[in-house]
């Protein structure tokens, strides 16, 4: 009897059209791997070495936006849903924190 092995989950792939966050621990994975840690990305950026570590918990573009660019990707293939919800109410940013990174 020939059986067919179905495809297990590969935690690894993001799809595109999936329109989860990223878990916290693969963010800070995926910047481990390029070398950094959050509070050294922190510092290199002239933040605080805890800073960045806000943008894993709680919407804020300009945080965000570093993370993505030092894992190389745009902010809103980790954060879908935060990128949405700023589409639907067209907000642009939060506080004035709308410099470039």
């Amino acid at each position: 009897m020939k059986t067919t092995s179905q495809p297990g989950p590969d935690t690894t792939v993001r799809k595109k059209h999936a329109a989860k966050d990223w878990h916290r621990e693969e963010i800070k994975c995926a910047i481990r791997l390029k070398g950094y840690s959050i509070a050294a990305l922190s510092r290199a950026h002239g933040l605080a070495g805890g800073t960045l570590a806000n943008a894993l918990m709680r919407p804020w573009p300009k945080g965000e936006k570093i993370i993505a660019h030092a894992i190389g990707i745009e902010p809103e293939e980790i954060w879908p849903t935060r990128y949405e919800m700023r589409r639907k109410t067209g907000q642009k940013s939060t506080k004035g924190n709308n410099r470039e990174v």
